[in-house]
């Protein structure tokens, strides 16, 4: 991916043809990526969302709105004792699939932004540190049900 300095180069594909602009359409903005972080965490409920992150009422409706129209959420049924039903918003398959994107974003944040270290740690089931990078295509993964992410202290 190294650029020469000293010779004009182009893009490899047009911007209307790139996997990663076009996943910017959809995921693309702060509030997003966010409603995103909490949906991996298992925080499903609009009301918990909205105090983890403090994002406005509006904003939050319209991002899970459009997450649920784009595959990458969708609606769980639930009702607490006493109140009305609601919607949760739980990550399809499809939304799992942006796991690596989210922790390559955090990891590049502690490495980057973040003076006093890494906020979690993560780690398989056997407590071995995980990070993320590219592999050839026949090193497994690490299912995301078995990544296990721990608050540092």
């Amino acid at each position: 991916m190294a650029n020469s300095a000293s010779s004009a180069r182009r893009a490899p594909v047009p911007v209307e043809r790139c996997g990663a602009a076009r996943a910017l359409d959809v995921i693309g903005d702060r509030w997003t990526l966010l409603i995103l972080r909490e949906a991996f965490y298992g925080v499903t409920r609009f009301d918990d969302m909205r105090a983890d992150m403090g994002i406005p009422r509006s904003v939050l409706t319209q991002r899970l709105a459009r997450l649920v129209e784009h595959g990458l959420l969708t609606r769980v049924p639930y009702r607490d004792e006493g109140a009305r039903a609601r919607s949760g918003y739980a990550l399809t398959a499809q939304g799992r699939a942006l796991a690596p994107v989210i922790l390559a974003l955090m990891r590049w944040g502690d490495a980057h932004l973040a003076p006093d270290g890494p906020a979690l740690a993560v780690t398989d089931r056997a407590g071995r540190p995980l990070k993320v990078a590219l592999v050839a295509g026949d090193t497994p993964e690490v299912a995301l049900r078995d990544v296990v992410l721990t608050p540092l202290v």
